[in-house]
């Protein structure tokens, strides 16, 4: 197991499972890629009466969600222990879970290891998963990290 793929969103529980790949890849001498996707979907601007307006500069929009991802990524990797291990880090703009997946077969990831958020059943029902989704086509194993549940 060379290559490890860490999903990051700024949360504590992607600092958790971050914290758990630093510790497989120490056992197993593996690099670490941390990728953070800037959700760039529907940035679209409202008018007063609900109908949806054409996409307000789209590309600065983009390009700023980028710039932001990448500072929460700079000041992540800052904070976790990776101390002797090879890290990368990288920042793709599009839907978070469609990346992911391109990012781990495009570099023949050999483990995704990335969080699940607290959320209820009944709440992760309505919000959707990026992880749930990430564990259906991943073209590799993936090992879910769980956050406590929200109360």
């Amino acid at each position: 197991m060379k290559k490890i793929l860490v999903p990051v969103d700024g949360s504590q529980a992607s600092e958790k499972a971050a914290m758990k790949a630093i510790e497989i890849a120490r056992d197993y001498n593996s690099e670490i890629t941390y990728l953070s996707v800037a959700d760039v979907r529907g940035k679209y601007a409202y008018m007063g009466d609900g109908v949806v307006s054409v996409p307000i500069n789209h590309s600065q929009i983009s390009a700023m969600l980028v710039e932001n991802q990448t500072k929460m990524l700079d000041a992540f990797a800052s904070i976790v222990d990776s101390k002797g291990i090879n890290i990368e880090k990288k920042v793709a703009a599009g839907v978070p879970y469609e990346e992911i997946l391109k990012y781990a077969a495009d570099n023949k990831a050999d483990l995704i290891v990335m969080s699940r958020r607290g959320f209820t059943k009944f709440k992760r029902f309505f919000v959707g998963s990026v992880t749930q989704r990430v564990i259906s086509d991943a073209p590799c194993p993936v090992l879910v990290i769980n956050e406590d549940e929200e109360k």
